[in-house]
């Protein structure tokens, strides 16, 4: 049993996961035989633990996912939606966050694609980027706020640090000239530093039409498309199943 003085001093250290590992009688019958560093190595990665999993509990928080509990594990391979599993694998080892590159998700309505942006992104999380979940129409609305209150500025700057900017539903209804001008903003910020996944109704082909004004749907497109993951979802809509039933 450890001393009030040192669980104080633990607390103020801010080892709560060490302390928690003292406090627990299973560890403290597991260890009972471990010489005095496997003991210690096993505190330091209980402690390890602890703060992977509080990091990991504020990226979801902050994250605002529609679906929080999605995740890659649990991807429902049974419905035939065109899904390759070398491709969701090589998605899974994050490495096109690391590499700034784009996922587009594209299919009709109900076949998961908001679903698996949300596990692709939690996937994300666990890995340790940071997150944040929007839908176009919010982020659009969202921006055009800032011009009026004078914060677009930092409003910009904030999502250019986003690690992983999930955009779902684009392309739902008519975009502005200025929506244009701010999503062309938002998306210069992250060509080759940051990651962006995008999903849609509308097949990534026909977005150039959506975006209207040639010149801008030219620098938009170039910078949603070139070096894009693009996946098309097939098949039907996937609320008929059970709601238990992952997606």
């Amino acid at each position: 049993m450890i001393d009030n003085q040192t669980i104080e001093q633990l607390r103020s250290l801010r080892l709560d996961g060490m302390l928690a590992a003292l406090n627990d009688p299973a560890t403290a019958i597991a260890t009972s035989e471990l010489s005095f560093d496997q003991r210690l190595s096993l505190l330091v990665q209980r402690e390890v633990d602890w703060r992977d999993g509080k990091r990991l509990t504020r990226l979801i928080k902050n994250a605002h996912l529609k679906v929080s509990s999605a995740s890659m594990e649990d991807i429902n391979w049974r419905a035939a939606r065109g899904l390759e599993r070398t491709v969701m694998s090589d998605l899974a080892s994050c490495d096109w966050v690391r590499r700034g590159r784009s996922i587009l998700l594209t299919g009709a309505t109900g076949c998961g694609k908001t679903w698996l942006s949300c596990a692709l992104a939690r996937q994300a999380a666990r890995m340790g980027f940071s997150v944040l979940y929007t839908r176009a129409s919010r982020l659009l609305q969202d921006l055009h706020v800032a011009h009026g209150d004078g914060s677009i500025t930092k409003r910009l700057a904030k999502l250019a640090t986003v690690d992983v900017l999930l955009i779902d539903d684009l392309a739902l209804s008519p975009i502005t000239a200025s929506e244009r001008c701010d999503l062309l903003e938002v998306l210069d910020d992250r060509v080759g530093t940051r990651a962006t996944i995008i999903t849609s109704q509308v097949p990534h082909r026909d977005w150039h039409t959506w975006l209207g004004e040639p010149t801008m749907a030219d620098a938009i497109m170039d910078r949603i498309v070139h070096g894009s993951y693009k996946i098309a979802l097939k098949g039907k809509s996937l609320r008929d199943e059970e709601p238990a039933v992952a997606q």
